[in-house]
C-alpha cells in the first residue's frame, strides 16, 4: 500500500491534487484543512497517504500531517462513515475542534458539517469519544497516564474478550496498583478480575 508520496504539485484544487512522482501523476483526494496549507503548484510536496482499495477503484487520500490522517483513519471506522463523508467532515470543521466536539458530546456542532447527520453525529461521539486524544489545550491533569506496551497488550486482550475500553482501562491500572507481576500473565489475569 501506498503510504506517503514526495513529489512536484503539478495541480491543485479544493478536493484533490495531482502530484508528480518520478514522472508518475498520482490523483490524491485531500480535505479543504490540508489544500489550504499546501504550496503553490510546482512546488515539492508530502503527503502522507491512506490508500482506499475498492472493488472498482483504488482511492488516494492525502494529508499533510499523520496527525489529521490518523483522525481521517478513525472516521473511515465509524459504521455509516466511508472515505468521502471523512474527507467532508476533516474539510468542515478544524481537526482540533472536532476532536473537543466529540470528546464533549457536542452534537449540535457536528450537525453543522455539510452531511452529517444527527444519527452519524450520535456515532461518531459513541465509537470515537474514548479512542481520540484530547485536544490541545486540554488540562494533561485530566488524561490519565499512558500505558506501558505490557499494559497496552493487556487492554487489547480484555477488549478482544469483549470488556468495555473505559473499564479495561481501569482495571490494567487497579492491577498494577494491587502489585501483580510485571509480567503477561499474572497482570491480565489479575484485570481480567477486575473488570467483571
Amino acid at each position: 500500500m501506498i503510504a506517503l508520496l514526495r513529489g512536484i504539485l503539478v495541480e491543485k484544487h479544493p478536493n484533490q491534487v495531482i502530484l508528480d512522482v518520478g514522472g508518475v501523476g498520482y490523483d490524491v483526494i485531500v480535505p479543504i484543512s490540508t489544500f489550504s496549507k499546501l504550496s503553490d503548484t510546482g512546488g515539492e510536496t508530502k503527503l502522507r497517504i491512506h490508500t482506499h482499495v475498492r472493488e472498482d477503484a483504488l482511492l488516494l487520500y492525502g494529508f499533510l500531517t499523520q496527525d489529521e490522517k490518523n483522525l481521517f483513519e478513525k472516521l473511515i471506522g465509524v459504521s455509516g462513515i466511508g472515505p468521502g463523508l471523512a474527507i467532508k467532515i476533516l474539510s468542515g470543521m478544524d481537526a482540533a475542534d472536532l476532536l473537543t466536539a466529540i470528546r464533549r458530546n457536542e452534537l449540535e456542532r457536528l450537525v453543522r458539517i455539510p452531511g452529517v447527520g444527527k444519527k452519524t453525529a450520535e456515532r461518531m461521539v459513541l465509537e470515537l469519544r474514548d479512542k481520540l486524544p484530547a485536544p490541545a489545550g486540554e488540562e494533561a491533569a485530566q488524561a490519565p497516564p499512558s500505558l506501558s506496551a505490557l499494559d497496552e497488550d493487556i487492554l487489547s486482550a480484555l477488549l478482544n474478550l469483549g470488556c468495555a475500553r473505559p473499564a479495561a482501562e481501569a482495571a490494567v491500572r487497579k492491577a498494577r496498583a494491587a502489585g501483580a507481576p510485571d509480567s503477561f500473565e499474572p497482570l491480565f489475569r489479575k484485570a481480567l478480575e477486575l473488570v467483571r
